[in-house]
């Protein structure tokens, strides 16, 4: 197989290590109190961050899907596979805060009239799916193929669930971007955007680090398949 190039983990790993406590920081002593919420608010500047990077997770692993399938790259295929899977990883984070979440606004820990949730959770499972599918067909050219057409059927979902927000319009999501600016004071808006940068290095981190894990590891197996050539 052959590496497309060495991911770097120096720099999103000063950064996740800078931004995260920073955002903490943020977060409990500086942003105050949101009027209608109270402490409770405060867990969005880690909730939407992480729901952000998880798209940003599965949107990254269907371009390598597309660039595998163009190429046939056996490197954009295992990018292709780490991407999905940082967004698993990420997309779990989501479905346990946001519970938490509307637990102590609203009352309750899921409401299945939300839009926004059920996509999100069909998006989630869709790509769960994918590792069944992955790791049912024998290892080869097949099931890379397979794999990347499969991360690139479910692409359309990630634009859905972030645009069912608007769509739906309810309490539990409401729409705080909009297309005159974000509906937040300026102390919020900078929070959420050093979250959003600390979850995104922590997320291009992980990614970088399975990916030399993961080729380390075939670099392995192939040594061993030869070895066992070479035995015969």
């Amino acid at each position: 197989m052959r590496a497309l190039g060495r991911p770097s983990t120096t720099i999103p790993l000063l950064l996740s290590l800078i931004l995260i406590p920073l955002t903490l920081g943020m977060t409990f002593w500086w942003t105050p109190e949101d009027i209608d919420q109270g402490l409770s608010q405060k867990i969005f500047y880690l909730h939407v961050p992480i729901a952000l990077a998880s798209y940003a997770a599965f949107g990254y692993g269907a371009v390598c899907a597309a660039l595998y399938l163009w190429k046939r790259t056996d490197d954009w295929d295992l990018r292709s596979y780490v991407g999905v899977h940082s967004g698993t990883i990420f997309g779990t984070l989501v479905l346990l805060t946001g519970p938490i979440w509307a637990k102590a606004s609203w009352g309750v820990w899921w409401n299945w009239g939300d839009k926004q949730l059920n996509v999100f959770l069909i998006l989630f499972l869709y790509y769960c799916a994918y590792f069944m599918l992955r790791f049912s067909l024998d290892e080869g050219e097949r099931r890379r193929a397979a794999s990347a057409v499969f991360v690139l059927l479910g692409v359309g979902l990630i634009p859905l669930s972030f645009l069912a927000v608007r769509i739906a319009e309810t309490l539990i999501h409401p729409s705080v971007f909009t297309t005159t600016g974000a509906a937040m004071p300026s102390s919020f808006l900078l929070t959420f955007l050093v979250g959003l940068a600390g979850m995104l290095s922590l997320m291009a981190l992980l990614m970088a680090i399975e990916l030399r894990g993961k080729r380390a590891a075939l670099r392995v197996l192939e040594l061993q398949r030869r070895a066992r050539g070479e035995d015969a």
